[in-house]
């Protein structure tokens, strides 16, 4: 069982945080599949629901102050980055029970989407160390963007997910292509800096979007294995002139052909600043974050998250 070493009255203990906003389950039937799971394997814990934006950030910053065994979200990729933003710098490892509608950092970690068989990882799962993103006091695990992605998380609001699942990002992200506008951004990234007319600008914690849901993912690096372990932010700049380029961008993406297209930019950075002009929208791990300009740093190794033991 995994443990962050610590001593005292928790310490055997795993902290677990739901979002009952999050997915589609029924918040009292998957709190009953949840404890049952964990008292399966006698692993004891203590629950606590979310009851609003920025409360699993206070809650997993708390629990690991008291010494907590781990510290579980129940939920989707913005609960866990608030949980992620509480945890970093601690020696308190973050566990998944991935319940939201895309759940991009689990399925970059194979973190099995199975309630059982994520708990099972939650309880003897392995330590690994996690890369992190950090805009301002916000932390992120998945990626920041500006401009077509913050629109596209935007308009697949509560009551798409609700209705559609994750077939609400796929009507989100058509409406928005069709309408996407190039804007001017300015982008420093480690001392360099590109002026481009582009209707996206993506940062990344990891190398993947879209994986699972779709019959291809979507990387965001042109190696994404391990992207979370290298210390850097991929940076991916799609400047499409229309929406059918917009289209054949994303399957070079899907299809690892980055380079020799100044319409598809990749590259790496430690920090970046964003900014563009008329001022854009901006998300964080699928959150509205505001506008432009914005800025962030890779923050290498910030946090623990248990992953699946190797075969």
């Amino acid at each position: 069982m995994a443990t962050n070493g610590a001593a005292g009255p928790y310490a055997g203990r795993t902290f677990i945080i739901l979002n009952p906003a999050a997915g589609q389950d029924d918040p009292v039937k998957l709190r009953r599949m949840i404890g049952g799971a964990f008292a399966a394997r006698s692993a004891p814990f203590d629950l606590a629901a979310t009851e609003g934006p920025g409360h699993a950030e206070r809650l997993a910053r708390s629990a690991a102050s008291l010494g907590y065994r781990a510290v579980c979200v129940v939920g989707g990729d913005g609960t866990l980055a608030e949980a992620a933003t509480g945890l970093s710098g601690s020696k308190t490892p973050l566990a998944v029970i991935p319940r939201g509608t895309a759940n991009q950092v689990a399925q970059n970690l194979s973190i099995p989407m199975d309630i059982e068989d994520a708990v099972e990882v939650a309880v003897s799962g392995m330590a690994t160390a996690l890369d992190l993103g950090r805009v301002n006091d916000r932390a992120f695990a998945l990626v920041a963007g500006a401009g077509f992605d913050a629109a596209m998380m935007a308009s697949a609001t509560r009551e798409l997910k609700e209705r559609w699942g994750f077939g609400a990002y796929i009507y989100a992200a058509v409406k928005e292509a069709l309408a996407a506008t190039p804007r001017r951004f300015h982008i420093r990234a480690d001392g360099r800096e590109l002026e481009v007319d582009a209707v996206s600008v993506m940062v990344a914690n990891v190398g993947e979007l879209f994986a699972g849901y779709i019959p291809f993912r979507i990387p965001l690096a042109p190696s994404p294995k391990l992207s979370w372990q290298d210390g850097l932010l991929e940076i991916v700049v799609l400047a499409p002139r229309n929406p059918p380029e917009l289209a054949m961008l994303l399957w070079k993406a899907a299809h690892r052909k980055f380079g020799g297209d100044e319409r598809l930019i990749h590259f790496q950075a430690r920090e970046i600043t964003i900014d563009a002009q008329p001022p854009i929208a901006v998300q964080i791990d699928g959150d509205p974050a505001g506008t432009t300009p914005v800025s962030a740093v890779a923050v290498p190794a910030a946090m623990l998250v248990l992953v699946p033991r190797p075969a």
